[in-house]
């Protein structure tokens, strides 16, 4: 839901109307603005003194396609990146009035470097671990003001795949490992993996498919994909095909920029047993945007991006999508990182919101022997003041 500064729209679905009294003054921070102005420029040969009616307003439509059409850089299919990008197409895209363009790319890595320097290129998905790379090596430059995050879509885990005879990462040392193509996420992710280890592999660049190939003709003896679970190109292999996914401890070497993961009989049926878990590691991936100017027309389009994908997080978590956006928590926080002003902004604004409609209001007032009578007398400051005390006191009751 959209900012307005109109204090005369106040309106809290499914509150008694003696209580939604008490705060008339504020609901001017849920109502609604239209995000772009309306004039356009008139098509080629249109004139002040054109007679021509009929036929296309081609200019219009060049104009409004333009303005509402965003693109993503997303991952290879199968994996996760790809299904978000389609995922997000088919539930926002809404002819010419928003439009979202998802892009293959090599993934993670190139991701930031794309959103960062490539004309273009609005959004893109990344996992927590890769900004950090950035921000401790300073090769594509400070990234606190350049970079800023959407949400938090989940976590990530990693899938160390391998011939069912090897049990464990240390029989990997010395050995052909596939770390996914050359300038991906994923080869960044395993060189870090192996390097805080303190295991030496033989790196081999290829894609997944290939990558699994090699590995089944015995070239190779793992390939690793950093993917949400359950990660499709994994689901489809067999452990009576020979294949086997070797668990990673979590240690003090990744704590930094990795989480504690497991993988289940649910995820991968035909790779682990029923009752069955193997650990591994995970990473946070996020959605992000360049950090333009507010007044800018690439802020104004992300922004409406945000409130069309934010009011409708309730139908990512629906099949067909894909199961992780489950973990998608709209107000979680990343560390190090800045959120887009616009994003901050509707939480902000539509977690009042959910206060406001949630069972604590009536709690507040009671508490304080207040009734709908007494907040229809009181006055527009006492109100106001009444309203900052009830958020004040919802966020610490939570």
């Amino acid at each position: 839901m959209a900012n307005s500064s109109n204090p005369a729209k106040w309106h809290f679905p499914g509150v008694s109307a003696a209580a939604a009294g008490v705060f008339i003054l504020a609901a001017n921070l849920l109502s609604y603005q239209p995000l772009y102005a309306q004039s356009r420029p008139l098509a080629a040969g249109q004139g002040a003194g054109t007679a021509r009616t009929a036929g296309p307003q081609l200019g219009n439509l060049a104009e409004r396609m333009n303005a509402n059409t965003l693109t993503i850089v997303t991952g290879s299919p199968p994996l996760a990146y790809s299904v978000f990008g389609y995922d997000l197409a088919a539930v926002l895209n809404n002819g010419d009035e928003l439009r979202i363009l998802p892009i293959v790319s090599q993934g993670a890595f190139q991701n930031v470097r794309d959103v960062r320097f490539l004309r273009g290129v609005d959004l893109g998905f990344a996992q927590t671990n890769i900004l950090g790379h950035y921000r401790r090596t300073g090769e594509i430059g400070d990234l606190r003001d350049k970079i800023v995050y959407i949400v938090k879509v989940c976590n990530e885990e990693i899938h160390f795949v391998v011939r069912s005879d090897i049990t464990s990462l240390e029989q990997l040392r010395g050995k052909k490992v596939n770390f996914n193509t050359a300038g991906s996420g994923t080869q960044l992710t395993v060189r870090d993996i192996f390097g805080r280890l303190g295991i030496a592999v033989d790196e081999v660049n290829l894609g997944q498919v290939d990558g699994l190939e090699k590995l089944k003709n015995g070239e190779i003896v793992a390939t690793v994909m950093t993917s949400g679970k359950p990660a499709p190109v994994v689901a489809s292999l067999k452990a009576s095909d020979g294949y086997r996914i070797v668990p990673v401890a979590y240690t003090q070497s990744l704590v930094d920029d990795y989480l504690p993961s497991a993988l289940t009989h649910e995820d991968y049926p035909n790779l682990i047993a029923p009752g069955q878990s193997i650990d591994t590691i995970a990473s946070g991936t996020i959605l992000f945007a360049y950090n333009w100017p507010r007044n800018s027309d690439r802020y104004r389009r992300i922004e409406k991006f945000v409130n069309a994908f934010f009011s409708r997080i309730d139908e990512f978590q629906k099949l067909p999508r894909h199961p992780k956006w489950h973990e998608t928590n709209l107000t979680a926080t990343i560390p190090g990182l800045k959120r887009f002003e616009a994003a901050e902004e509707w939480i902000r604004n539509n977690d009042d919101e959910r206060l406001l409609n949630g069972p604590g209001l009536q709690q507040f007032l009671a508490d304080r022997g207040i009734s709908g009578a007494r907040t229809n007398s009181m006055s527009e400051n006492d109100r106001n003041q009444l309203f900052q005390d009830f958020v004040k006191w919802a966020r610490e009751h939570r």
